[in-house]
């Protein structure tokens, strides 16, 4: 027996391929892409506003005399490995232009066509904004990049996609498929842990400032002016909610990285993460950056959960679409009760409501019966133009009372007279 195989060591073995067993689930298990497309729709979204937000002075930017000139900009970074397309372009046309393709690029990305190519543009494209801008640049444009690079390793065009809608016609290798695969989960477990040293460090970060132990630094950042946009400074009247604030925000993103993996404690920590970046994009000006890391801890969700909230969200704009007043174009509903099937003589096509008042008369005789359909055509087309001047309660009523050609060319009521008996119809059909 070898010294592998004696009882002892065998603790040791069983323990060492537990661990790489788990490893390998961890990293490499085939992961449904509905979350990081969902990723991919609001951060692509959010690239594509930032850069856009740059073309307001793009000249003071990315200009020849810009505020930061490109020598100037490559330069502070020569000791490092940083590279930007942007510091070779100084003529104006040119940089509109490249500004205008990138654009183009991060809408692409967003609405997932080619996302085979437009993720890996898009971040080549987002770090060489990063390298030129330095010093107009914060924490969003770092973010900005993390998620375009993570995005550019995963599948994210296989969900909610431009290439997925066209996967299902044509079998192609630029077209991700809508199936679980290891790339997907391989980007999402990356965004995972990069969020957990995000929080890691931001939280060591506030455990080195007296502020946040004795409580104080909500209300320091309620009452600070230059990034006030919602005024919270109300706080301040209660001593004992500040402070526990100030305390349970700081313990949440200092343990975030080990309260997040929990099954029972995940929700909680989400909560807590939507409320504080929420918080921070209502109250303190940070509306972009806020998003971006609410953005980011979505990787948490479930996909099979991401899927059924996008189906029901789908599913009940779907039904208020329905609802909506139709155009007039569309076919008309008949009421339930409406008499399909007696046909009007068209000679005396009238009807009375039981007193005698004339609901709709046909004004029109043709000794053709083909002649009459094309008239009454005509007739209807016009009468749709004039309910589409008149208040939508008028309309409601009206309609019920005008007679309506079915695909058997017959000329039919639409509804009884009996319903329209309190209508003033003289002030419907006057011309």
């Amino acid at each position: 027996m070898s010294s592998a195989d004696t009882p002892a060591s065998r603790p040791l073995t069983q323990w060492t391929q537990s661990a790489i067993a788990g490893w390998d689930r961890f990293w490499f298990t085939p992961a449904a892409p509905h979350t990081l497309s969902l990723i991919r729709i609001l951060a692509g979204g959010m690239l594509l506003y930032t850069h856009l937000v740059w073309a307001l002075d793009l000249m003071n930017f990315l200009g020849p005399n810009a505020w930061i000139t490109a020598d100037v900009s490559r330069e502070l970074h020569s000791d490092s490995y940083a590279w930007s397309y942007l510091w070779y372009v100084e003529s104006p046309a040119v940089i509109w232009t490249l500004h205008v393709l990138a654009l183009a690029v991060f809408a692409l990305f967003t609405a997932g066509c080619a996302t085979r190519i437009t993720s890996v543009l898009a971040f080549l494209i987002t770090v060489s904004y990063s390298h030129r801008l330095i010093g107009a640049q914060s924490g969003l444009d770092q973010v900005n990049a993390m998620r375009a690079m993570y995005l550019m390793i995963g599948a994210s065009g296989a969900a909610y996609s431009v290439d997925s809608w066209l996967a299902k016609r044509h079998n192609h290798w630029l077209l991700p498929k809508e199936q679980p695969a290891v790339s997907t989960n391989l980007a999402i477990r990356l965004i995972q842990l990069h969020m957990c040293v995000i929080y890691l460090f931001g939280g060591i970060g506030k455990l080195r400032g007296d502020m946040w132990w004795d409580g104080s630094a909500l209300w320091y950042s309620a009452a600070n002016l230059e990034y006030q946009s919602l005024n919270i400074t109300w706080l301040g009247r209660s001593p004992i909610l500040v402070a526990t604030l100030s305390h349970v925000t700081m313990f949440w993103e200092t343990f975030y990285c080990a309260t997040i993996w929990p099954r029972w404690t995940r929700p909680i920590t989400l909560a807590l993460a939507f409320a504080v970046h929420g918080g921070i994009a209502l109250s303190l000006g940070m509306i972009t950056f806020g998003l971006m890391m609410i953005f980011g801890n979505l990787a948490f969700v479930s996909p099979e959960f991401t899927r059924r909230m996008v189906s029901r969200i789908t599913r009940q704009a779907q039904t208020v679409l329905r609802s909506l007043p139709s155009s007039t174009s569309a076919k008309l509903p008949r009421p339930a009760n409406a008499d399909h099937g007696r046909h009007v003589n068209l000679k005396s096509a009238s009807h009375t409501d039981g007193t005698g008042t004339v609901v709709c008369q046909s004004l029109y005789k043709p000794s053709c019966f083909t002649i009459s359909n094309v008239f009454m055509t005509f007739a209807w087309y016009a009468h749709l133009k004039e309910l589409n001047t008149k208040p939508w309660h008028c309309r409601r009523h009206c309609v019920g009372a005008w007679p309506y050609l079915n695909t058997s060319s017959k000329f039919q009521p639409i509804a009884s007279a009996a319903q329209h008996s309190n209508w003033d119809n003289s002030r419907f059909y006057k011309r």
